[in-house]
C-alpha cells in the first residue's frame, strides 16, 4: 500500500509538471459546441459549462493544488514540531507556557479565522494555507510534545547529556529522528486534509480559480451547475479522494518503517531533568585536597505530597587520579542516585545539595546546569549498565562517535571520523573502521558496551563514572570490559568511580570501597581492608553472601529481609532491623561515620564490641 501510494503520488507530481505538454488542449481553451458533456473521444472525461476539457483542467489543476499544499504543510511541521519538541524537552514553565498557547488555539474555531483572513487577503490561496497551517499545527505540537515526553527519557539521551551535547542538538537529532513516525503520520493526515479545505473553500466561492485551474475550483464551478449536470464534480472528486487516501497510505507506510527501523530501548524509570537549587549558594570553599572528585554531605530530596523525603543522606566520597573508587550495596541503596546527583541529572521532584560539591578544584551545583556543561562529557564520562539502551537506534556508531567528538574538539568531519576510528581502536576493536558505520542493533552486548565507553572517553576525561557496566555481559565479556577500564585507568590517569553488586569485580578494579545502605554510606575502606576486616555487619553480610567470596564448602548465606524504603528508615542505625547483633544502643540516635581500628570509616556504634566478641574479623 505504500508504495502503490509513493508510486501514486509521485506520478502525480510528474504529471503535473508536465500538464502543458500532456494535457490534450490548451490552458482555458473552450469548446462551445460541447458544453457540460459526458465523457466522449473528443473529451475523455467531458466538458465544464464553459466547454473546457475537464482532463485538461484537472491536469492543469495538479500543481497549483499541490503546491497549496505544501505551503500549508510546511508552516504545519515547522510550528508543530518546534514548539512540540521544546515544550516535551524543556518541560517546566516552557512546557505550561507552550501549551496553554496550543489550547487557546484550539479553542478557537479554524473556519472563522480562515473567513477573517480571506476577508483581508480576498481570493488568497497563500493567506488560506498559511493560516491554516498555523490553526492546525496546534494539534501536532500535541502530539510531538507527547512523543518528546517519551523520547527524552531514553537512556540514549541522557547519555549525549553527559557527554556534553548541547540541548539543541539533541532537540534537532536525537530526540528530532525517533518521533519521526506520529510527524509523518500527522502529516499525511493534515495534507489530505489541506486538499479537502480548498474544495470547501473554493465551493464556498472564497478562493479564485480563474488564471489557474485547481482542483478545489473545479469543484466549485460544478457546484454551480448541480442542476443541469452533475458529472463535472466526479472526475475532481475523484482526484482529491484518490489522493487523501495515498497521502494517508504512505503516512502510514513511512510511520510503520521507521518504528520497523528503530530499535527498541530499554528505558529507565529515572528521567533526567534540572535538579532543584541547591541550598546555600554562598557554600563555604573546598576542603583541601588533591582529590579529582570531593563529595562532602550530599543529600537527596523528593518533594512529596506528604512532605519531603529523603533519598540520600550525606554521602561523602572522593576520588584521585588513577584510582578506582567502588560504590557497593544491594538495589535501592542510593548508588545510581548518588551518581546521578554527582552529575546533574536527578529525576524530576528531587532536589540535592551538598556541603562540598567540586571537580578537579571547580565547584560543581546541582541545580545550575551550566556548571555541569563545561566538565560533562570533557571532564567526566558516564558508561551505563544498559548498553544498548544507550545508543541511538537511529545513529551509525560513527555518528554517535562525531557527535560528541566535534561537540569538545571543533573540527571537521574527516578529522572526527578518523579520531572515531582511533577512539574504536583504543576500546579493542580489530575492525574500528567497520564498526563507524553500523547500527547499534547490529552490535553484540560486549561490543556495545566498548562502544559506549569509547563515547565516554571522547572527550578525554578526566573521571569515569561507571554504572555496573558488565550487568547482564557472561563471564568472558565481562572480563574484557574489566581489563578494558584497566588499561584506560593506566594509560590516562583515568579516575574512576564503578558501581557494582559484584564483590568480585571490586577485588579484581578497586582501590577504595564505599558501602552504601538505605541512603548512607556505611563504611569506606581500603579494598584489602574491606575485605579482609570489615567493620559493619553489613559489608560483612554482603560478602558472605556474595558466591565469588564465599566459601566454596558450605552453603551459601543470604541477608535476611530486604532494604528499607525512603520515608520508612528506622532511627539509628537503618541496617539494625536485619542485623544480628542489633542492642538498643544501635537506635539511639543518628550514628556518624567513625575512624575504625583499621583506619577504615564505620557507622556501626558496635564495631569495637563486636570486634572483641569475634563477630567482625581481626
Amino acid at each position: 500500500m505504500g508504495a502503490a501510494a509513493f508510486v501514486f503520488l509521485l506520478a502525480l507530481v510528474a504529471v503535473g509538471a508536465l500538464a502543458e505538454h500532456i494535457a490534450p488542449y490548451p490552458l482555458g481553451k473552450q469548446d462551445l459546441q460541447n458544453v457540460l458533456s459526458g465523457p466522449s473521444r473528443t473529451h475523455w472525461l467531458g466538458s465544464d459549462v464553459l466547454g473546457r476539457d475537464l482532463l485538461s483542467q484537472l491536469l492543469y489543476g495538479i500543481g497549483p493544488s499541490l503546491v497549496a499544499t505544501f505551503e500549508a504543510l510546511v508552516v504545519f511541521l515547522v510550528i508543530g514540531t518546534t514548539f512540540g519538541i521544546v515544550a516535551g524537552y524543556k518541560v517546566g514553565a516552557v512546557d505550561a507556557a507552550i501549551s496553554r498557547v496550543v489550547e487557546l488555539v484550539q479553542s478557537i474555531p479554524a473556519i472563522i479565522i480562515i473567513l477573517v483572513v480571506l476577508g483581508v487577503f480576498p481570493s488568497s490561496v497563500l493567506a488560506a494555507m498559511v493560516a491554516l497551517g498555523v490553526l492546525a499545527s496546534a494539534g501536532l505540537v500535541r502530539v510531538v510534545r507527547g512523543s518528546t515526553l517519551s523520547v527524552r527519557e531514553e537512556l540514549f539521551v541522557i547519555a549525549a547529556r553527559v557527554s556534553g551535547v548541547g540541548p539543541a542538538r539533541i532537540m534537532r537529532t536525537h530526540v528530532l529522528r525517533r518521533i519521526l513516525g506520529p510527524m509523518l503520520a500527522q502529516a499525511s493526515v493534515f495534507a489530505g486534509l489541506t486538499l479537502v479545505v480548498q474544495a470547501a473553500l473554493s465551493y464556498l466561492g472564497l478562493l479564485s480559480s480563474s488564471a489557474h485551474p485547481t482542483w478545489g475550483g473545479m469543484i466549485g464551478d460544478a457546484s454551480r451547475v448541480l442542476s443541469r449536470s452533475t458529472w463535472p464534480l466526479f472526475p475532481p472528486g475523484a482526484a482529491i479522494s484518490l489522493t487523501v487516501l495515498a497521502f494517508g497510505a504512505l503516512g502510514d507506510a513511512l510511520r510503520d518503517l521507521v518504528a520497523d527501523r528503530a530499535v527498541t530501548a530499554t528505558r529507565r524509570t529515572v528521567q533526567p531533568a534540572t535538579a532543584a537549587p541547591v541550598d546555600g549558594a554562598d557554600a563555604p570553599a573546598p576542603p583541601a585536597s588533591d582529590a579529582l572528585l570531593e563529595v562532602r554531605d550530599l543529600s537527596v530530596v523528593h518533594a512529596g505530597a506528604a512532605g519531603p523525603v529523603s533519598l540520600v543522606t550525606d554521602v561523602s566520597l572522593s576520588i584521585y587520579q588513577r584510582e578506582t573508587v567502588a560504590l557497593v550495596g544491594e538495589s535501592g541503596c542510593g548508588k545510581s542516585l548518588t551518581a546521578l546527583a554527582v552529575l546533574g541529572l536527578l529525576p524530576p521532584g528531587l532536589r540535592a545539595s551538598a556541603r562540598h560539591l567540586h571537580f578537579d578544584g571547580a565547584r560543581l551545583d546541582p541545580g545550575v546546569q551550566d556548571t555541569y556543561r563545561a566538565v560533562r562529557g570533557r571532564d567526566i564520562g558516564y558508561v551505563s549498565q544498559h548498553a544498548l539502551a544507550s545508543l541511538d537506534p537511529t545513529h551509525t556508531v560513527g555518528s554517535h562517535l562525531r557527535e560528541v567528538i566535534r561537540r569538545h574538539e571543533p573540527m571537521s568531519r574527516r578529522a572526527a571520523a578518523i579520531r572515531g576510528v582511533e577512539l574504536l581502536e583504543q576500546v579493542k576493536f580489530a575492525e574500528p573502521e567497520q564498526v563507524m558505520v553500523v547500527y547499534p542493533h547490529e552490535l553484540s552486548g560486549g561490543m556495545a558496551q566498548r562502544a559506549n565507553i569509547a563515547l565516554a572517553i571522547a572527550g578525554r576525561p578526566k573521571l569515569l563514572i561507571a554504572d555496573e557496566p558488565t550487568t547482564a555481559l557472561d563471564v568472558t565479556l565481562q572480563a574484557e570490559i574489566l581489563a578494558l577500564l584497566r588499561h584506560l585507568k593506566n594509560s590516562t590517569e583515568l579516575g574512576i568511580l564503578l558501581i557494582t553488586h559484584d564483590w568480585g569485580v571490586v577485588a579484581d578494579m578497586a582501590d577504595r570501597v564505599v558501602v552504601m545502605y538505605a541512603g548512607e554510606v556505611v563504611e569506606q575502606a581500603d579494598t584489602d581492608m574491606a575485605f579482609t576486616h570489615p567493620r559493619f555487619p553489613y559489608t560483612l553480610a554482603l560478602m558472605s553472601a556474595n558466591p565469588s567470596t564465599a566459601d566454596h564448602g558450605s552453603k551459601l548465606p543470604t541477608v535476611a529481609g530486604r532494604v528499607p524504603p525512603p520515608g520508612s528508615w528506622p532511627v539509628g542505625c537503618r541496617f539494625a532491623d536485619r542485623c544480628p547483633h542489633e542492642t538498643d544502643e544501635c537506635s539511639a540516635g543518628k550514628l556518624a561515620l567513625e575512624v575504625a581500628d583499621t583506619g577504615s570509616l564505620t557507622r556501626c556504634v558496635r564495631a569495637g564490641s563486636l570486634l572483641a566478641a569475634g563477630a567482625l574479623p581481626r
